[in-house]
């Protein structure tokens, strides 16, 4: 079941893996200097705009992972053996290419002893997006204690875990009231001495594992009623997450503040908030519909098949090309567009090639 093909969930794996280099293609646009900064209000519309759009790709990819692995189906020794092939070797190899290899222009004060004694306990910095990986395979740890019970909930169980589910992508926002109503952000019993609140527990990319699975069960719509439920479910999301980032941004220009800001701005991009929830479940309801095998299929299929290479490998090219474009003078969107359209070519094509090599799958996944 793990290798079946399902023609929508590769269409959407290789644009969530689009999705992601464009993300990363807008952060210098509003990260640097002292953390934040952002060099007038034109950068900011356009990282609004984009961005807003763009960080349910996450979600995305826990959801394409999931449809199709939970409940598993294999006996849990063979589910975790063909993850630690498929997700801990292509990892390994990966962090030690970024902990040893400095990124274009990036040499300066790169210190590789350093850097592979912090992977001892977590990713480099400046491989940031190996995150997502830390956090997939805790995912992946989750999902054989899961398993029993999604096999025997009925429909209505499950709805009402994912409702409250849903009450706790409020939580970013309900910090923020909580700071400004009573000057300090714990709420449910959260403290300083004790980050395991009431929600804790139901909350994070878990409910993206469920949603994927009761939408994989119960949901099998037309057309018609797919797109009167996902279109003004993205748009209220898409809403919810550009609002409230447009919002924190300063009114004076060049913003040149402590990253807190930063932080603060991305309340609404937070990959289990309310609005990224909400454009992350719409989409996929929409790409649910797509069931289109002819030429363009041939293509996105091998891409997709190596996808988690290509998100693995990304940065390095991304990095060089976003310096190169840069300096062509080109408008903020078209530099953020052109480096993300050049950066998935090549590495599409690169993670393509390196999987069809005898031993590629230790490298690309």
């Amino acid at each position: 079941m793990e290798n079946q093909r399902v023609i929508f969930l590769d269409y959407l794996r290789v644009m969530a893996c689009f999705m992601v280099m464009w993300v990363h293609a807008c952060e210098p646009f509003y990260l640097g200097g002292l953390g934040t900064y952002i060099a007038n209000s034109y950068d900011a519309f356009w990282v609004t705009i984009f961005d807003s759009a763009l960080r349910c790709a996450v979600p995305l990819f826990i959801m394409t992972s999931s449809y199709l692995l939970f409940p598993l189906k294999v006996d849990t020794a063979s589910f975790f053996r063909r993850r630690a092939v498929r997700i801990l070797i292509p990892l390994a190899v990966w962090s030690l290419i970024y902990a040893l290899v400095p990124m274009w222009g990036c040499s300066e004060g790169f210190d590789w002893k350093q850097n592979l004694a912090n992977l001892t306990l977590n990713f480099n910095m400046h491989s940031g997006h190996l995150w997502f990986v830390y956090m997939l395979i805790g995912v992946y740890i989750a999902m054989p204690l899961l398993s029993p019970w999604v096999e025997k909930v009925s429909k209505r169980g499950e709805q009402i875990f994912i409702a409250a589910w849903g009450v706790t992508t409020l939580v970013p926002f309900l910090h923020q009231a909580a700071l400004a109503l009573f000057g300090r952000a714990e709420v449910y019993g959260e403290a300083n001495w004790n980050e395991f609140g009431s929600l804790y527990y139901i909350s994070g990319f878990i409910g993206y594992v469920v949603l994927a699975h009761y939408i994989r069960t119960h949901i099998d719509w037309s057309w018609k009623k797919t797109l009167a439920v996902a279109i003004p479910m993205w748009a209220v999301g898409y809403a919810i997450a550009a609002l409230w980032f447009w919002s924190q941004i300063p009114t004076e220009y060049p913003v040149n503040e402590p990253i807190d800001l930063a932080v603060l701005m991305e309340q609404s991009w937070r990959f289990c908030s309310i609005g990224v929830a909400m454009t992350a479940v719409a989409i996929f309801l929409i790409f649910k519909k797509i069931n289109c095998a002819g030429a363009l299929y041939r293509i996105i299929a091998p891409i997709s098949k190596a996808s988690y290479g290509i998100y693995l490998m990304h940065m390095f090219v991304l990095v060089a090309v976003l310096a190169a474009v840069s300096a062509w003078g080109l408008a903020t969107p078209w530099t953020i567009l052109l480096s993300t359209a050049i950066t998935f070519v090549v590495c599409s094509v690169v993670a393509v090639i390196i999987s069809k090599l005898p031993g590629g799958k230790y490298i690309v996944g």
